[in-house]
């Protein structure tokens, strides 16, 4: 049986931890977690028998807007990967940012049966962006709700001249060794 997770209060801290450490978990297609690896307990706070079965919106961070969500899941939900920057919500209240590359998992008959987070830490520069966005979606977000933040995203990006794939690709795909590590690491686990 399932213990209640409650909500830590948010506080203005961050946790850094080495660009060298991938943090994974693995829901089913509703959201609730199936597996988690021992960085994720480690940077997260929570152990694993906390995690197992919880939804992975316990670690939402009240600075994360809606729609960014709703993105990711519509993705995920049509079988597609999709990558994003979140910040996320430790049970000790601090915050971390993470890149998260998620990938769908699927049976025989082609039905997803899983959804795979493979994420590691973001580097400042992709931070700064995302900030900046965020709080501008979230504002958006406040007054006008999803609609209004995703229809802000939409003008955002075409002012950008680019999708919200190539954004986040341009932003957060790592280049040279780093690539080569991630692609060796998602094989093994994958």
């Amino acid at each position: 049986m399932r213990h209640k997770i409650y909500r830590p209060i948010a506080i203005d801290e961050e946790i850094k931890f080495s660009k060298k450490k991938f943090i994974v978990s693995k829901t089913d297609i509703k959201g609730n977690i199936i597996f988690v690896n021992k960085n994720f307990c480690d940077v997260s706070g929570y152990s694993e028998e906390e995690l197992i079965g919880s939804p992975h919106n316990i670690l939402r961070h009240p600075d994360m807007p809606r729609a960014v969500f709703f993105l990711v899941w519509s993705s995920l939900l049509r079988g597609e990967p999709v990558s994003g920057v979140v910040k996320n919500l430790a049970k000790s209240g601090k915050y971390y940012w993470v890149i998260a590359d998620f990938d769908v998992k699927k049976d025989a008959n082609g039905n997803i049966k899983s959804l795979t987070a493979f994420r590691r830490a973001a580097p400042q520069n992709v931070i700064d962006t995302m900030e900046e966005l965020y709080e501008t979606m979230l504002n958006i977000e406040k007054r006008r709700g999803m609609e209004g933040s995703l229809a802000y995203l939409e003008a955002y990006l075409e002012e950008h001249n680019m999708t919200y794939e190539e954004f986040l690709d341009d932003l957060v795909t790592p280049k040279g060794i780093l690539a080569k590590l991630l692609a060796a690491f998602k094989n093994m686990v994958g």
